[in-house]
């Protein structure tokens, strides 16, 4: 199982902040009290190539640390490998030519999700208390369902992004969709290493100084589950779990009402034709001469399901996203919390996406629609695990207001305290 590069340790570094990085419980059943993490390898390591995925990019030597990886080294990280990740991280398998498929330490017969997929794996694995993860279309959140972790896609801005290693600038809605952000067994791990990882760096102009803690909404916290189109066919244990999650959070307090959200299908199409777009424009062509045929596949599969855009349909989605973005702030004004599915299907196979362009459509249009609709809205989007199902971890997410990702990471404590952590499930089958 191909999950994590290991770099080795370094024994003078002090604890992550200078404490037990354990979780909630206060101990954690591999008994790890430092916090080791690791960091995804598509971001910058000072003197290592930043592969993400790719032969070819051998050559792209890091001149220094990236933001996040510099952020969790002054707080005392231990950094103990780098995580596997698709070709350009550009895929929800995590599969390529560089280090071959990571498995799913729960089953091999179903993906470890991506494109943080050997975070999600390696953590779940107990390799590391944390793991380091980017987000542009659900790379923390499937993963983190897929593998029965935790995380949290911060909202847009939060953490600070740069590679000095990167050969042009990413085009604008590549930094108004994509977030870094960390993965954990627990959900105080998360929200312990968003912390660190927010802090400023001056490389990012989109960094945005915000709050960590923003004011309690009064009176119980309305919570909207989402009510799930009826185009999108909802397992029954999807179902059971999602249900299970609203029961969780009604015994801890808060007031579930099934309600529909503002236009989850509108909000999808519009992230798939403008992430879909900008890259046929800017790097399309570059990205097809050095990656593989199972590459071309899943990224064909996509291709398929956008709307091919000029100038001034690019103008309208990009304006289209605006109104989406408002209806979606003022939907929190009544139900701070969103419970949604991260897929409303059973976990697919580890590499699904090279079947045919119908299953990559099923996959990301049929299933997780509601993960990659909230990158378009720059929304913070938790994802925690809920229950297994056959042996398979099955999570939900919770979708909050703009910076509000401390509220989104207080529901998910809630269903944690309520039905566990997962991973120790998974450790008992392995010992």
């Amino acid at each position: 199982m191909v999950c994590c590069r290991y770099r080795g340790r370094d024994p003078q570094r002090r604890n992550l902040r200078g404490r037990d990085c354990r979780g909630a419980s206060g101990s954690d059943a591999r008994g790890q009290s430092q916090a080791e993490c690791g960091i995804k390898e598509n971001v910058d390591y000072e003197g290592r190539p930043n592969f993400n995925g790719v032969p070819a990019n051998k050559d792209y030597i890091a001149p220094s640390d990236a933001p996040v990886v510099r952020n969790l080294k002054k707080a005392g990280a231990i950094v103990i490998g780098l995580t596997n990740t698709p070709e350009f991280s550009f895929r929800g398998f995590t599969d390529n030519p560089l280090h071959g498929l990571t498995l799913n330490p729960w089953d091999p017969d179903i993906t470890c999700g991506g494109s943080s997929g050997g975070a999600g794996s390696a953590v779940a694995a107990g390799i590391g208390t944390i793991a380091h993860g980017n987000d542009i279309g659900g790379s923390l959140r499937w993963p983190a369902h897929c593998n029965g972790v935790a995380t949290i896609k911060p909202t847009q801005g939060r953490i600070p992004a740069f590679n000095g290693s990167a050969t042009a600038e990413r085009p604008m809605l590549a930094h108004l969709m994509s977030a870094q952000g960390p993965l954990a067994r627990h959900v105080a791990d998360v929200r312990l290493a968003l912390e660190v990882m927010s802090q400023r760096d001056p490389r990012d102009p989109w960094w945005v100084p915000a709050p960590l803690v923003g004011p309690k909404p009064k009176g119980p916290i309305k919570v909207a589950l989402a009510k799930i189109p009826d185009d999108m066919d909802v397992d029954p244990a999807v179902a059971t779990a999602l249900r299970r999650a609203a029961d969780h959070l009604e015994r801890s307090g808060y007031r579930v009402s099934e309600v529909e959200v503002p236009d989850i299908n509108g909000v999808w199409q519009t992230w798939c034709d403008i992430i879909t777009n900008e890259t046929m424009v800017m790097q399309e062509a570059a990205m097809l001469k050095v990656t593989s045929e199972d590459f071309h596949k899943a990224w064909n599969g996509m291709k398929a399901k956008a709307n091919v855009l000029d100038l001034k349909a690019w103008m309208q989605a990009t304006a289209a996203r605006n109104g989406h973005i408002r209806a979606w702030q003022l939907f929190f004004e009544d139900y701070p919390v969103v419970l949604a599915p991260t897929t409303v299907s059973p976990t697919p196979g580890p590499r699904d996406d090279t079947i045919s362009a119908e299953r990559v459509q099923e996959v990301f249009w049929g299933g997780i629609r509601f993960i990659s609709a909230i990158n378009v809205l720059g929304l913070p989007g938790a994802v925690v695990p809920v229950a297994l199902h056959e042996g398979k971890p099955i999570g939900v997410q919770l979708i909050t207001g703009r910076y509000r990702e401390d509220l989104a990471l207080d529901a998910a404590a809630a269903i944690e305290k309520r039905a566990g952590v997962l991973a120790h499930r998974l450790w008992e089958t392995m010992d």
